[in-house]
């Protein structure tokens, strides 16, 4: 009889993914309040994996469409990085095995800095290939930064090894690719495969930029990660843009052609 049983045994063996019948119905009559709070608060776990597993499941969708035409090498393919003034964009590309299963994958803006570098570890361990493309901004005042982004892409599509057999990319169509692509809006929150790619991008870049901020002091870029915030528009004012800034973004531009022109 669970009566004889305390509270914290009682704990203990709820803690285990299955529990019999008999088992459950004698907690369930269970006077004591302690005993009906663990109930409670297990179904609302059970609730949360229930509803993760099914939002994994979805997420693995798109890489069941192509597994089901017989193609099993899916790269997702993703970027982070495309709207700071400082920088380079990082693209990464990733294969994920057909038994991957990766407990709270997804979009890496979703994320906290703890889950992303905990899912860049699993991701680094559970994946076929990864590869890691910088485009710098050089190329991106060269081409534009749409223009830019692509060719990284493509890159980091071509480095993979083994090589992918189709492409999930967020948003970008690779049409250059001899590969089948598949462009995904928001794809980072659709597809286990891009958001992996999306999670490797960020961690990446993110940690690039903290070392950039010791080569390049003064604009923090630790903190913003070279985005236009206020603070990094006052040291802009300050100190000048610096040679890791893209010229043709605004206010830089501006601020080079002011300088040009004395």
């Amino acid at each position: 009889m669970t009566q004889k049983k305390t509270i914290t045994e009682i704990r203990e063996l709820l803690q285990a993914e299955e529990i019999n019948a008999q088992l459950f119905a004698e907690l369930q009559a269970d006077p004591r309040k302690g005993v009906q709070q663990l109930l409670t608060a297990r179904e609302r776990r059970m609730q949360r994996q229930q509803e993760e597993q099914d939002r994994l499941y979805e997420m693995g969708r798109y890489e069941r469409l192509w597994r089901q035409k017989g193609i099993e090498r899916i790269c997702g393919v993703d970027e982070a990085g495309r709207g700071p003034l400082a920088g380079p964009v990082a693209v990464a590309a990733v294969i994920l095995p057909s038994d991957c299963l990766i407990i709270g994958i997804n979009d890496s803006k979703k994320l906290s800095p703890l889950q992303r570098d905990r899912l860049y570890e699993e991701v680094q361990r559970q994946a076929l290939a990864i590869s890691l493309v910088w485009v710098e901004p050089e190329e991106i005042d060269q081409y534009n930064i749409y223009q830019a982004t692509v060719r990284g892409m493509e890159r980091a599509v071509r480095q993979l090894q083994p090589a992918p057999q189709a492409i999930l990319a967020d948003a970008v169509d690779l049409k250059r690719l001899d590969i089948p692509c598949q462009a995904l809006i928001h794809g980072d929150a659709l597809s286990a495969s891009i958001a992996a790619a999306s999670i490797v991008a960020k961690v990446e870049r993110d940690r690039l930029m903290a070392k950039l901020d010791e080569q390049y002091p003064g604009y923090s870029l630790r903190e913003h990660k070279g985005y236009g915030t206020a603070e990094h528009m006052a040291a802009l004012q300050k100190l000048g843009p610096s040679p890791i800034h893209r010229k043709t973004f605004e206010p830089i531009r501006s601020m080079l052609a002011g300088r040009d022109a004395r």
